[in-house]
């Protein structure tokens, strides 16, 4: 793959400037150049100054980063997020992970985070600010499809072992609650984290999951009278069809609470019937559940 400046910018957090100095001061990129004299970089670039930004965060100094050498650069990056739970650091070690397509690393940081700070702690702090990274990756061109499906399918599957080693502890006081995503839509892994939360919350679940034709979800509305609908919008329906879709939502589920969250969705001005509620973000989904009467 291939990376401008401002790429390695917005993913290191490094100005694009400071790049350019130590280019010229410590001769640590080695920028390619088009047949139009255009810079460009590569994975190996981009890891790099991943690795470099992690340990310049955590206080080495960049003239003693630029002596060392690939091997060294990488042992100190491991040796580091072994020992510092900090969550940037842990998502600049999770997308390193991901460009090399490393699974036993995404799967030891995964795993150690949870053990650490829990999974609902690691999937909220760590997993979602990563798969927003993957997601301006994926705009910019700089992810593949099969680097982008390779992580999230680790992802959801921790999501599933986390959702069946729950046990099961409802009352007369649960609330039941019907969970899908519209048709054509498969960015799965918010949902199956708020069936987890919902679920660690004593309530009911309902997943009917990914692309889901309105009328099959409301077919399963009549027959199992939830209290909830929760919808998220990433991508499908787009964005000239997504008021259309929410009034359709609203014309058939009138008398249950809809919850609607997703990119589509947040910040996005739409016009929403009294009975809806959009979550702006998934802490905004665990305050709801939190809320409700035990």
């Amino acid at each position: 793959m291939s990376y401008s400046i401002k790429d390695l910018e917005h993913l290191s957090g490094i100005k694009a400037h400071t790049l350019r100095i130590w280019e010229l001061r410590y001769n640590i990129l080695k920028p390619q150049r088009t047949d139009t004299n255009i810079r460009f970089y590569d994975d190996d670039d981009l890891k790099l100054i991943l690795n470099i930004s992690l340990l310049n965060d955590n206080g080495y100094r960049i003239s003693q980063i630029a002596k060392m050498s690939y091997e060294e650069l990488n042992s100190e990056v491991i040796s580091l997020t072994e020992r510092n739970y900090q969550y940037p650091d842990q998502i600049q070690a999770l997308t390193i992970a991901m460009i090399d397509m490393d699974e036993d690393r995404f799967e030891k940081i995964l795993s150690t985070n949870i053990l650490q700070n829990g999974f609902e702690k690691t999937m909220v702090h760590v997993i979602f600010p990563f798969l927003m990274r993957i997601g301006y990756l994926w705009q910019t061109g700089s992810v593949n499809p099969a680097q982008e499906h390779f992580i999230t399918f680790l992802i959801r599957q921790k999501i599933i072992v986390a959702i069946d080693g729950q046990t099961h502890r409802l009352n007369s006081n649960s609330k039941k609650f019907l969970l899908f995503l519209p048709e054509g839509e498969l960015h799965e892994t918010s949902l199956l984290f708020s069936n987890y939360m919902i679920r660690a919350r004593g309530h009911k679940c309902i997943y009917l999951g990914q692309s889901m034709p309105i009328d099959d979800v409301a077919t399963a509305y009549n027959m199992l009278k939830p209290d909830y609908l929760l919808c998220i919008i990433t991508t499908s329906p787009n964005q000239s069809e997504v008021q259309e879709y929410v009034n359709t939502l609203g014309r058939l589920f009138a008398d249950v609470k809809i919850l609607l969250t997703g990119f589509q969705v947040v910040g996005q001005d739409l016009e929403v019937k009294s009975n809806m509620e959009i979550l702006t973000q998934i802490e905004s989904l665990s305050r709801l559940i939190e809320s409700i009467p035990s």
